[in-house]
């Protein structure tokens, strides 16, 4: 355990409560901010027919609405019955490679005997749920500061913070990545989130997923701007990255390069269908990669034969940022009895592998939760920057002090790019 190679002890007592696990993974549908929910998917992301099956698609990003209306040759002014009156005229497979082709984001909803059969099933499942790879040699790294930076806390490192002093660049975005980050926060490392001022985040995941971290905007195509990134990179103990694979090496965030920069890095890295196989490199999200690998058929409100169905939460999300954060730890803890850099990686397909793997053949997770359950147990609320928040609790606790985050409702790129 970190905690006890950091010499603070024994680990905390931690208690895993299924109700706090489950309200965690829906804090985007839990989170409150004045009073008001916010709005879910946009309205050309989901399920649409076709003329042999089903396509999710993935909109909720301008850029990305952008791409898919584009790739299907629609007016941008395009509405839901416009694109669904559309993709009835393709196959499933068509319009997924066609929206693929052009930077977009749809996958054919397969039944699981489907998936299994697909190559990039294969691949996936050939690969551990969180890889550790040992890149370069370097010494082990001192890290003498074990005080919890930031927000004015002065705690020192102890069993219930073992990444307390740690420094940890976030490049992530969505949900799987910053939930990752978000749970190295909690655990008291000083969390820096590096945006492009070209790639606003969506304001629901920003503050669902924030917690605890500050969020400053750099562009990395500007040589001074890379310049105050790279001052960053100097001292920082962890990286982590939450875009398609290969999508950052122009600006030398690779994991190789990275760990000659700076020896003794741990690079961590997420992605929605790994490295390798005929799919390695896509773009994707969660509701994609459960379309895809056969869960949005057992989701199904009537089998195969029915519209197909979602998890009631974005779990491969929330699943796969809590495996990365404990392979980052992990790997930590390495680094200071071995030395060497490390690579930690994540992807949403493995995780969704081993969901599906585990799985009940006897009804869906839909049936299993039918009845609503009471959350009011798990939440908090806090006044902030950004209105008033109310929102999940973190899905750990102790049994030996109430857990929460260090702060809440940062507003996003509203801090200076600098460690505190």
């Amino acid at each position: 355990m970190l905690a006890e190679v950091r010499g603070v002890g024994e680990p905390a007592g931690w208690v895993v409560d299924a109700r706090r696990v489950a309200a965690s993974f829906r804090g985007d549908q839990l989170l409150r901010r004045d009073g008001v929910k916010f709005p879910s998917f946009a309205p050309l992301s989901g399920f649409f027919r076709t003329n042999d099956g089903w396509v999710r698609t993935h909109a909720n990003y301008d850029h990305h609405r952008a791409r898919l209306i584009g790739a299907l040759g629609l007016d941008a002014s395009a509405d839901r019955a416009a694109l669904a009156t559309r993709l009835e005229q393709l196959g499933a497979i068509e319009a997924e490679e066609l929206v693929r082709a052009n930077g977009g984001i749809a996958a054919a909803v397969r039944t699981p005997d489907e998936w299994r059969a697909h190559p990039q099933s294969a691949a996936a499942a050939e690969l551990p749920l969180v890889a550790i790879e040992r890149l370069a040699a370097a010494d082990v790294r001192e890290r003498e500061d074990l005080r919890v930076r930031g927000f004015g806390l002065t705690a020192p490192v102890d069993a219930l913070r073992p990444a307390a002093g740690l420094r940890v660049l976030d490049l992530t975005r969505v949900i799987a990545g910053p939930v990752a980050t978000r749970t190295l926060a909690l655990l008291g490392a000083d969390v820096l989130r590096i945006d492009s001022p070209q790639m606003p985040e969506i304001a629901a995941q920003h503050l669902d997923n924030g917690m605890g971290k500050r969020s400053a905007l750099l562009d990395l195509r500007d040589q001074k701007q890379h310049t105050v990134f790279e001052r960053l990179l100097d001292s920082a103990d962890v990286v982590v990255t939450g875009y398609r694979p290969h999508a950052l090496d122009a600006f030398g965030l690779d994991a190789a390069t990275l760990a000659a920069r700076r020896p003794g890095l741990v690079v961590a890295t997420l992605d929605a269908w790994g490295s390798v196989g005929p799919w390695g490199g896509r773009r994707g999200f969660d509701s994609i990669v459960q379309a895809a690998s056969g869960i949005s058929v057992l989701e199904a409100t009537d089998g195969a034969a029915g519209a197909p169905g979602a998890l009631p939460a974005q779990a491969l999300d929330h699943a796969t940022g809590y495996l990365l954060a404990a392979g980052v730890l992990q790997a930590v803890r390495q680094q200071t009895v071995q030395g060497g850099s490390r690579h930690v990686h994540a992807h949403l397909a493995r995780t969704a592998h081993a969901l599906i793997a585990n799985s009940s053949p006897d009804g869906n997770s839909q049936q299993a939760t039918n009845t609503a359950l009471d959350f009011d147990a798990c939440l908090a609320e806090q006044a902030t920057h950004e209105g008033i928040l109310r929102y999940a609790r973190p899905a750990l606790a102790s049994v030996t002090r109430a857990v929460d985050y260090p702060s809440a409702g940062g507003t996003w790129g509203a801090d200076e790019p600098a460690w505190t």
